[in-house]
This record gives structure tokens, C-alpha cells and sequence, in this order.
């Protein structure tokens, strides 16, 4: 049986990051609203070509969304991996309120440095 890659949040930082055996395979680059309303916000995925086609970026979506539903706040899906992924699986990624996007698209039109 094989075991998913591990995944390290650092919030700090704005990566969730992925690691095959240690090897660091992915990341989703985020950034926290952290002014109502509170979201996460996914702004850009990267998987390393060594592991493309492994499910990596899938699994950081899962995650990232997970984190997210456990601190209670909603994922803005900025990122076109994720908003596709998010599509795809409507049960465990629920649509972010429309005030969440609009503070998050100003937020990185305005601020280019969170990402």
C-alpha cells in the first residue's frame, strides 16, 4: 500500500508544502485574510516534474482545504489548479462567499509581495 506525500504548512511563509520521502515535490502558495472575512487563499500550485502525475497537486488541494475547514474559514481558490480541483470536488470544496473574493483579488492586485 502506498502512503500519500507528506504535507507541511507553513503559514508563516504562505506555503503548504508536499515531500515524497523527504524530497520536496510541491507547494500551493497561499495567504491568510486575516481581517473579516477570514479566508485562506490559494494564489498559485507547483509540483516538481519528478513528480508530476502522481496526484501531488491533488493532494495539497485536499489539504489546503482541509486546514481551512478546520480553522473554519473558507478557501478562495485564486489559483486555477485549485479552482479546478474545487470543481471537481464540490463535496469537500465548498464555494467561498463572494465578499471573500472580492477582498482577496483586491487584496493580491494590491499587494504582489503575499505571493
Amino acid at each position: 500500500m502506498t502512503t500519500g506525500p507528506t504535507i507541511r504548512d507553513d503559514r508563516e511563509k504562505g506555503r503548504l508544502e508536499a515531500f515524497e520521502d523527504g524530497a520536496y515535490a510541491g507547494v500551493v502558495v497561499y495567504f491568510a485574510l486575516d481581517a473579516p472575512p477570514h479566508a485562506l487563499v490559494a494564489v498559485h500550485t507547483v509540483v516538481e516534474s519528478a513528480y508530476k502525475g502522481k496526484g501531488i497537486a491533488g493532494e495539497l488541494a485536499r489539504a489546503f482545504y482541509r486546514i481551512a475547514a478546520a480553522e473554519g474559514v473558507p478557501v478562495v481558490p485564486l489559483c486555477p489548479y485549485v479552482a479546478r480541483w474545487a470543481e471537481r470536488h464540490p463535496d469537500e470544496a465548498p464555494p467561498p462567499p463572494a465578499e471573500a473574493v472580492r477582498v482577496a483579488e483586491r487584496q493580491l492586485r494590491e499587494r504582489t509581495d503575499l505571493w
